[in-house]
């Protein structure tokens, strides 16, 4: 059984890598969306392919880089987990938008709270073996 201190300072180490590897997550994520979105797309349509772009490539980040388990196994909790994520972050989208906001603003300030479940969902029921 781990110890809680370690399991903490493991933790700790954990979501700084994956602050890091957010980013380049994020960037990706953010630039398939503006784009869509600029090209036309609907704004639940652009979030959608979107996400579906990254999924895979987040795997492999946050897998490899973040929780040091590259196990392709856990590709059906993951995509699950991000249906979850896709979901909230819609519903939230949404209400951002009918309350005035852009698009792409909005999507803006979703950022942190959208990564910090993603965090939780990826350590708590994706990757949680290798903590």
């Amino acid at each position: 059984m781990t110890h809680p201190d370690r399991r903490n300072s493991t933790a700790g180490a954990q979501f700084a890598r994956f602050l890091v590897v957010g980013l380049l997550n994020t960037a990706f994520g953010q630039g398939v969306f503006a784009l869509l979105v600029l090209a036309g797309l609907h704004h639940l349509v652009a979030l959608l392919l979107a996400t579906i772009a990254g999924v895979l490539f987040n795997f492999q980040t946050l897998g490899r880089l973040v929780f040091r388990d590259p196990d392709r196994r856990r590709l059906g909790r993951f995509i699950a987990g991000y249906a979850v994520i896709y979901a909230v972050n819609s519903i939230a989208l949404d209400v951002l938008i009918r309350g005035g906001l852009e698009a792409i603003p909005a999507q803006l300030i979703l950022t942190l709270p959208v990564a910090l479940l993603s965090f939780a969902i990826n350590r708590l029921l994706v990757f949680e073996a290798s903590s």
